[in-house]
């Protein structure tokens, strides 16, 4: 293990020290925000020393076996112990990258819910319908992680796709696996409405925001200019006879959220706010992270919602994400939520440039 991560791990020793004391404390028992905060580090610190902890209980162990290897007559037993050998320094290099990924910045977001808009791109009603089943593929996605799906807003076609829908998707770590969804989704296939069997080519546009607390995001009722109006359903059906549905525009940004699902005009309202806090904080976050790159000449990373990041080709039964060049073969399986197959692929992608500049 390198040198600065040995360091490292004692500094932390000496700071989970430092944490327990001040959990002690009579005067951090009186703030409970402290309470909160030192504890949530203590758990972060004291996982990264369990790790370490089986690190060098492994390294033991691999050097135990190395002894009886070289004093043993019986080649049976050798034999066995150098296939244990394997087995342990294996897992000690496992144990090895996991302490270093420990040691990555954690995406302050990661824990948060999920605010997902899927939009109809280029392709008429089959991009319409395509819309329809990504978001029939988050919703089963979220329901095999135990996540809980809210429709905010949906606005659908007569032949059962959607122009757009705005969801909350709820529960822990929602985000830190959903965000690497974000971006332009193309399918090739052929549309049912299609009698030459020739194969089209249609988009849909997801965006993954992190809810916003209203913590997190200051609002001046100033900069709010809010509307009311009459709701109408596709096609002219299931009309509102009163103002129920709301739209708002943040002034400053000029972002507009309108909500028209509800029949009370109050929960319109709650809902719009909900998406415009989330949009406002992407909107602020993706600033600071434009700067960023500026500052260091780099690009601003995957995930942008103009960026082609994945195809759903019917006839091959193909999906292949562009980013990390993967593809899958099961496409009814990835349709119906098993998405973490290439998820786990783009989380080792990204931990693996993240460690390459880390400078540990």
């Amino acid at each position: 293990m390198k040198k600065k991560i040995l360091d490292q791990i004692k500094n932390i020793e000496e700071k989970v020290k430092k944490l327990e004391q001040l959990l002690t404390d009579p005067e951090v028992l009186k703030d409970p925000s402290k309470i909160q905060s030192i504890a949530k580090e203590h758990k972060d610190l004291s996982e990264i020393l369990s790790l370490y902890n089986q690190y060098e209980k492994v390294n033991f162990q691999i050097e135990e076996v190395k002894q009886l290897i070289n004093s043993t007559t019986e080649d049976d037993l050798r034999e066995l112990a150098e296939l244990e050998l394997e087995e342990l320094k294996q897992e000690l290099s496992e144990l090895e990258k996991k302490i270093e990924l420990a040691f990555l910045p954690k995406d302050p977001n990661d824990e948060k819910n999920v605010i997902l808009e899927i939009r109809q791109g280029t392709g008429g009603e089959e991009a319409a319908l395509f819309a329809a089943e990504l978001f029939r593929m988050y919703q089963r996605y979220a329901e095999r992680h135990g996540w809980k799906t809210e429709v905010l807003s949906i606005h659908p076609t007569d032949r059962g796709g959607v122009k757009e829908v705005i969801a909350l998707i709820k529960g822990k770590g929602a985000y830190s696996r959903l965000k690497y969804e974000s971006g332009v989704h193309r399918v090739q296939r052929v549309p049912e409405t299609e009698s030459s069997g020739r194969i089209h080519t249609s988009t849909a546009t997801v965006a993954v925001l992190p809810e916003a607390e209203e913590v997190d995001i200051e609002i001046k009722p100033e900069d709010l200019k809010i509307e009311t109006m009459r709701a109408g359903g596709a096609g002219g059906q299931h009309v509102n006879t009163t103002d129920s549905a709301v739209r708002i525009t943040h002034l400053p940004t000029g972002i507009v959220v309108q909500c028209q699902d509800e029949r009370s005009q109050l929960q319109n309202k709650l809902k719009a706010m909900q998406i415009l806090r989330a949009r406002l904080k992407d909107y602020y976050d993706r600033l600071e992270r434009e700067k960023i790159a500026k500052e260091r000449k780099e690009q601003v990373g995957t995930g942008e919602r103009s960026e082609k990041i994945r195809t759903y080709n019917f006839p091959q039964n193909r999906v292949t994400d562009h980013r990390v060049n993967y593809t899958s073969y099961r496409i009814n399986d990835i349709l119906d939520g098993d998405l973490d197959e290439i998820i786990e692929v783009l989380i080792a992608k990204e931990n693996e440039e993240k460690l390459a500049k880390l400078e540990i």
